[in-house]
Order: structure tokens, then C-alpha cells, then sequence
């Protein structure tokens, strides 16, 4: 039997990074987790009683459950997705509409938001077992897999557009993250493609102009990225070291000034926002690189805040 709460409790458990084991810092042995939006196109009572039901296998959580009921339009998901943002927390949603759950996906994609889809999956499942039984849509199963689909094609592109390799399908990207070389482009593309971003990243090298295309890409997907002088020369040297090459004028300080100063130039030549990438885990470079991009996409949301 298909079980929504065990359903929902298995995601809950990918979502385990919303979970913060706090025994140390807050002196019990609770579990404390970020608030959960049940965003429903009706009450929202049947996602809430699963959601709770799911919850009892968190038996040490501490959860507020937060309920968005009647959201049944692509302006009503993306007038919450602020508050959401802003309270780090995560969505649970039982949308029965294909159009509004894709947009929810968008949404949520570009407020750097996790979502829990629980109406799709099920739906997936019931198609499969009834498949004797019209559903009056076409096509359904692939729809509702389309995210699915989605990530594994944005980590291919990734792989397949690492480090400038075939640059001249930039028009396909997304994101294209520009930089000097160790400035986190490859673990920063991975990360954005695991969240369902098509990401390329290109590589800056002092005194080599880069491709035409880029310049050529509309404003909001292309990000230069840098660092400090001294933090990149001694990552620089330390990898070299570790490999056991010789690493030449690449790690000196002088050398990686001149670089980041030509890549700066070039961020500044054609107008592309620049993200700094000292001292930050990639979670939060890719957070401002979304935030710049949302505002730049839809300014009117940023005006409203």
C-alpha cells in the first residue's frame, strides 16, 4: 500500500540538512528544524495531517508548520516565496495543477528554496497503476518526472561545459560563472546543476580574451567570481605541493594580482555582476548568485521588498 506519511517522512530525511542536531549549542538533546510551509490549492488539511503523520518519525523535532491554503495562481506562489525565503524554511506542497507545481519548481529554484513535492509523486504512482483508466491528460507520467529529468540533464551539462569545454553552446546555459583559475567555478557549477540549474563555467586567463558568446548572453547569466590575492596564492601553492609539481609564477602573489586584476577589468568591461568567493562555503556563493540573478529577472519583486 501507498503510504503518503512514509512517503513524505522518506523526504523529510533527504531534507536532513534543514536539521540542525543542537546538543551542544543549546544544552538538550532536541532537534530543531526550519520552519515548514504546507502551501495546498485547498485547505491544506490533508497535506498538514500527512505532514504530521510523517513527523512522528522526528520524535525529538521541533517543528512550526506553517499553512498557505487556496494558492491557485502563479502570482499567489510567488507572493509567498519572500516570507519563506526569509524564515529559511522549506516547502511542502500539494498542488494538483501540473502548470502551478512546474512553476512552483521554478519559484522555488530561483529563491534557493527546497520544496517537497507530494501531490506529483502520488499522482505518478496512481497513473502507473491505473494506466487501464483514461486520465484525459497525455503524457502525465513524463510530466510529472520532468524534474527528475531536469537534474540529471543539468549535471550532464555541467560536466560536458567545465572549464570552457564547448563554450559555443553558452546560449544553453543558464548561469555561466567566469574566473580565474581555483576560484570554486567546478564545485559551484556542480552544486548549482544538483538544484536543477543548466551551469557552464569558463576559465580566466591573463592576457586571453575571452569568447565572443559571452558577451553576447542576456544580462543575469553571466558572474564573474574572485578572491583575495593572498587567500588564492596560498591555495594555489598548497595544491601545488600536494601534487608535487612545480607550480612556477602561477601561486606567487604577483602573479595571481595580475590575473585577478585583468579578470576584473574584464567583469568591469562587460557589466557582469561579481561575486566574492573568500572565506564562503559554496552554499552561500551560490545564494548570492541566485539573489543577484532574481533581482536582475524581476526587478518588480525586488522594488516591492
Amino acid at each position: 500500500m501507498w503510504k503518503v506519511s512514509s512517503f513524505i517522512a522518506c523526504l523529510l530525511r533527504k531534507h536532513a540538512r534543514k536539521i540542525i542536531f543542537s546538543n551542544h549549542l543549546r544544552g538538550n538533546n532536541a532537534v530543531y528544524m526550519d520552519k515548514i510551509f504546507v502551501v495546498s490549492d485547498g485547505t491544506g488539511r490533508t497535506a498538514e495531517q500527512a505532514l504530521m503523520a510523517a513527523l512522528t518519525q522526528f520524535p525529538n523535532a521541533r517543528v512550526e508548520i506553517i499553512l498557505k491554503k487556496e494558492i491557485r495562481s502563479e502570482q499567489q506562489i510567488e507572493e509567498i516565496m519572500p516570507e519563506i525565503q526569509e524564515a529559511k524554511g522549506f516547502i511542502v506542497h500539494t498542488l494538483v495543477s501540473e502548470q502551478l507545481r512546474e512553476y512552483m519548481v521554478k519559484e522555488s529554484r530561483i529563491h534557493n528554496i527546497d520544496a517537497i513535492d507530494i501531490m506529483g509523486p502520488l499522482l505518478s504512482r496512481l497513473s502507473h497503476h491505473l494506466e487501464n483508466f483514461p486520465s484525459g491528460e497525455p503524457g502525465l507520467f513524463f510530466h510529472l518526472n520532468q524534474e527528475y529529468f531536469k537534474r540529471i540533464d543539468s549535471m550532464q551539462f555541467a560536466f560536458t561545459h567545465d572549464d570552457g569545454q564547448r563554450y559555443y553552446e553558452y546560449e544553453r546555459a543558464e548561469i555561466v560563472l567566469v574566473g580565474v583559475s581555483r576560484t570554486f567555478k567546478t564545485p559551484l557549477s556542480i552544486f548549482m546543476a544538483f538544484k536543477g540549474w543548466l551551469v557552464a563555467n569558463y576559465p580566466v586567463v591573463l592576457g586571453v580574451e575571452p569568447p565572443e558568446i559571452l558577451s553576447k548572453l542576456s544580462t543575469g547569466s553571466v558572474f564573474g567570481l574572485t578572491t583575495q590575492p593572498g587567500d588564492l596564492s596560498s591555495l594555489r601553492t598548497v595544491r601545488q605541493q600536494y601534487l608535487g609539481g612545480n607550480a612556477g609564477e602561477y601561486s606567487t602573489l604577483e602573479f595571481v594580482k595580475r590575473e585577478l586584476n585583468y579578470s576584473a577589468n574584464l567583469f568591469d568591461k562587460y557589466q557582469w555582476p561579481v561575486i566574492s568567493v573568500t572565506n564562503k562555503p559554496i552554499e552561500e556563493i551560490a545564494a548570492e548568485i541566485l539573489a543577484i540573478k532574481r533581482r536582475i529577472d524581476k526587478p518588480e519583486q525586488s522594488e516591492k521588498k
